[in-house]
């Protein structure tokens, strides 16, 4: 436990500002822009408007940070429909549907990408190593021959593409059973909080996998160990 809150104390000293940051800019700001535009603009266009702040920082996000690589491909495809939805129109409760195609979509991709063997956790992971320049890309590429590792990536990207459903089903409900304030209050909590649920099961599932890995190699690596003669 005490690992868990140092993790989570390192993590806010290195990320905090820029956590703040884009909780202002996804949560906050569309709120605000959404309660002050309603009775001007109606409903439809305050809620575009309203999307503006997260389409704007995630252009800039990718313009500052591209590559091509499985990750800058998952983000273009976020823009992208998200200003399909933002120029799209229509009502209210299809507009916000529209929004949750991306992680319908991106749901998909990872349960497609699993079902041809090219797990996306390991293309991401390998993309966020590169992105580093980590020491540990080489080691990491090389357990793709590792069938216990194959399996381990694809278990992770199954878990995360059935989240991500989950996490559009639930939000399609509230869609159509709350109120639009009410649900661009729940809708964040509801995303990041799958966000948070995916990242903190991935960290133990990789690392109780890291460690029987560990275990399997001490065991190969004693039975072939040379036997020792008895008198």
């Amino acid at each position: 436990m005490n690992e868990i809150f140092g993790k989570i104390r390192a993590f806010l000293r290195e990320h905090g500002r820029a956590t703040a940051v884009e909780l202002l800019v996804n949560f906050v700001l569309p709120y605000v822009i959404y309660v002050l535009a309603q009775k001007q603009l109606g409903d439809v266009k305050a809620l575009m408007a309203s999307s503006a702040p997260p389409i704007v920082w995630s252009i800039v996000e990718f313009t500052r940070h591209r590559r091509v690589d499985a990750l800058s491909i998952l983000v273009l495809l976020g823009i992208a429909l998200s200003l399909l939805a933002f120029i799209g129109g229509g009502s209210v409760r299809l507009l916000q549907l529209r929004e949750k195609m991306v992680t319908v979509i991106i749901g998909c991709v990872f349960l497609g990408s699993a079902a041809i063997g090219r797990p996306l956790i390991y293309q991401l992971a390998r993309a966020s190593m590169i992105r580093k320049s980590s020491s540990e890309l080489q080691q990491f590429e090389s357990l793709n021959a590792n069938r216990y590792f194959r399996r381990t990536m694809t278990i992770m990207t199954l878990v995360w593409g059935f989240g991500l459903l989950a996490d559009a089903a639930v939000s399609a409900a509230l869609i159509y059973t709350i109120s639009i304030r009410d649900y661009l209050i729940a809708g964040p909590f509801i995303g990041y909080g799958t966000m948070g649920a995916l990242s903190l099961w991935t960290f133990f599932y990789a690392r109780r996998q890291r460690h029987k890995g560990e275990v399997r190699r001490a065991a190969a690596a004693a039975a072939m160990a040379p036997q020792v003669e008895h008198p």
